[in-house]
């Protein structure tokens, strides 16, 4: 078995995508009323999915992108946060976290499984 698993490597990356995405929400909803603020969002699933598709091997190379969504329509004051938008991304983004981090905890649990019954 191979501790040091690229996969591992992989959903470290992708919890601290989701990590930093989660922040990115908070700052987001904290600025819900604030007049001109343009909602941000971090892409770094739709990076590697389209790096995969491509064939790519160096995943590494892919980093997590911070854009501002100029698709969400902005109200009168110019600021274009929804909050129940954000709301749904934080869900979902939870969801994302807790699968990730799910997945890691079965990929050491199997080692450690592996790891005691060799002796």
């Amino acid at each position: 078995m191979n501790v040091d698993n690229a996969n591992v490597g992989l959903l470290v990356r992708l919890m601290g995508a989701a990590n930093e995405r989660g922040r990115v929400i908070a700052s987001n909803v904290a600025n819900e009323s604030t007049p001109g603020y343009k909602r941000q969002v971090l892409r770094f699933e739709e990076h590697l999915r389209t790096a995969l598709d491509s064939g790519a091997r160096d995943l590494d190379s892919i980093e997590p992108e911070l854009v501002t969504d100029t698709l969400t329509p902005a109200g009168k004051n110019g600021n274009n946060v929804n909050l129940e938008l954000e709301l749904n991304a934080g869900r979902q983004n939870r969801l994302l976290y807790d699968t990730y981090a799910s997945m890691l905890q079965s990929h050491f649990e199997m080692l450690r499984i592996g790891i005691e019954s060799g002796r």
